[in-house]
């Protein structure tokens, strides 16, 4: 019997990764450029969903058709990766925008959710991702241990495109493998 497309394939997950920047060819965007093809290596299907490229309602409007297929691809994925950069110490508001635009129940509710940010500074994005993991719990999400921070971002990435320290590099792999683990589990549960 063929696959059945309306049933998730627990052998090949899919996972949204959503860079949260508001600018076009972002460091965020270049941080989700690296974290895409370690998760396609683990055998799963990627959606990478640039909010630059989105127009979102704020809180409250109708819903723009951008915001419809946001929501309908998050909640048909398995995981999901958000990414944001660090702003004045906290996550961007384009992804609270983008959160807010999930519906309610949220499409992340129940989900396996990565964090990874990306910040100017030595410390990285910490802050942001604090601040982000604490939202994404709120709305019942399985958020992973391990959130990774690109520190001094502006100087991270070799002319390749690859991050430079291999530090950074092999706790990216790690959560890479670590999603897609959490995403196989969800896809099964789904699946049955």
């Amino acid at each position: 019997m063929p696959p059945n497309p309306d049933q998730p394939n627990p052998d090949q997950p899919t996972i949204v990764v959503l860079s949260g920047s508001p600018r076009l060819e972002s460091m965020t965007r270049r941080v989700c450029d690296v974290v895409v093809p370690l998760i396609q290596a683990e055998g799963a299907a990627v959606e990478l969903i640039d909010l630059a490229e989105l127009t979102l309602a704020m809180p409250g409007a109708d819903a723009t058709p951008d915001a419809t297929r946001l929501a309908d691809t998050m909640r048909a994925a398995d995981a999901v990766v958000l990414a944001t950069p660090e702003y004045h110490g906290s996550y961007s508001a384009a992804i609270k925008q983008a959160i807010e635009n999930l519906g309610h129940p949220s499409g992340l509710t129940g989900k396996p959710v990565a964090l990874v940010g990306a910040a100017a500074g030595r410390i990285g994005a910490v802050k942001a991702l604090e601040h982000l993991r604490s939202v994404c719990a709120h709305l019942g999400s399985h958020v992973l241990p391990g959130a990774v921070s690109v520190a001094n971002v502006g100087d991270a990435f070799a002319e390749d495109g690859s991050l430079k320290e291999d530090l950074t590099r092999d706790m990216m792999a790690t959560l890479a493998s670590t999603l897609v683990d959490q995403a196989r589990s969800a896809a099964e549960a789904r699946a049955v």
